[in-house]
């Protein structure tokens, strides 16, 4: 397996794509929208992959703040029927030592807390868990 930044969308990634986020989201993404995401000079898209399959993947957005550069991660995916194999801490640690390698110190994450093998993962590679109110405004638009 190998873990690789996308840099072109094809076909196969779309439908990598079509099989892989509704196994954590209702969203849909369509080719435009993927390279723009790709094409984006804060966003960076990693996938993992085998014999040319996509099997998972994990977005790092990172940003500049008054108190420095930081980074979220979003959207860690491992197909269903690959989980228990390590991709998902595989492809979390590349996300963690990319930011790292940009000079980035704080990184976050966040995991519904009923995903219980994602959460004792990021626990287990020791991501710390945050007392910490998250709050989000929906605007209603799709």
């Amino acid at each position: 397996m190998k873990i690789r930044q996308l840099s072109n969308i094809t076909q196969d990634t779309v439908a990598a794509f079509e099989r892989l986020l509704p196994q954590l989201t209702h969203a849909r993404l369509t080719m435009a929208e993927l390279e723009a995401i790709i094409n984006s000079d804060n966003v960076f898209l990693f996938v993992a992959e085998e014999d040319e399959q996509i099997l998972g993947t994990i977005t790092l957005a990172t940003y500049r703040t008054l108190s420095g550069l930081k980074a979220w991660i979003e959207d860690v995916i491992v197909d269903e029927s690959k989980r228990g194999e390590g991709i998902g801490q595989t492809l979390v640690q590349f996300a963690l030592d990319f930011a790292q390698g940009m000079g980035i110190q704080k990184i976050d994450l966040t995991s519904n807390p009923n995903r219980l093998a994602a959460n004792a993962l990021y626990q287990k590679m020791g991501l710390s868990r945050r007392e910490t109110n998250v709050y989000r405004f929906e605007t209603g638009l799709s």
